[in-house]
């Protein structure tokens, strides 16, 4: 009898924590802000709605020196995603990376194409229910000294008032377990295992 009253504390304490956990990423997650600040290069993680178009719309205006499309299909062109206007910035200075394949591949090679641009600070671009994933993977990837800019990128399937759209629960609570998951690899596992071990973590 002890077990068992011992075993719905505990799961009642378990469920607790992961309500008030959950709370805090969503909070968090709802408190990104389009940032003004210019930066070194944009950083464009692709497979989302809006993302795309909000990249570009900011290399226009002169925002960065560089404009990265990470996780591009091997089919998609240059031309297909940038085509300068007259006064627009030159499309030498656009890059498209077409080997990753989720999120976790994504700052793997990513980092190789913003750590070669010689950028100090990248502006992050991605949907809002998928920035802190993200953010947390590239802060793992880069070095040190770049800068990470949040910039998110809002789209029709996440509502403010998550708790009373199923989708939106559904899409921040996936988001909530692959971030926890995350955050557990960093915490727990040594350095030069997470640099061996990182590229087949499945993502999304």
């Amino acid at each position: 009898m002890n077990i068992i009253k011992t075993f719905i504390t505990l799961s009642i304490i378990g469920l607790i924590i992961v309500t008030v956990l959950f709370i805090d990423f969503t909070y968090k997650t709802f408190t990104y802000r389009q940032n003004s600040e210019k930066v070194d290069a944009i950083v464009v993680l692709t497979g989302g709605k809006g993302r795309v178009d909000e990249g570009v719309r900011l290399f226009r205006e002169s925002r960065a020196e560089f404009l990265f499309f990470i996780g591009v299909d091997p089919s998609v062109k240059k031309s297909d995603l940038y085509r300068p206007r007259r006064g627009d910035p030159s499309s030498d200075n656009v890059f498209l990376e077409k080997s990753s394949r989720n999120t976790v591949e994504n700052s793997i090679f990513g980092r190789s194409v913003i750590v070669n641009s010689g950028a100090h600070s990248i502006l992050l671009i991605t949907s809002r229910y998928h920035l802190k994933r993200a953010s947390l993977l590239f802060r793992n990837a880069l070095p040190k000294n770049i800068t990470i800019i949040p910039y998110p990128v809002d789209t029709v399937n996440l509502k403010e008032s998550w708790w009373s759209h199923g989708g939106s629960f559904y899409l921040l609570f996936r988001e909530f377990y692959k971030y926890c998951m995350l955050r557990m690899f960093f915490v727990l596992t040594p350095e030069e295992v997470r640099e061996s071990v990182m590229p087949s973590i499945s993502g999304g």
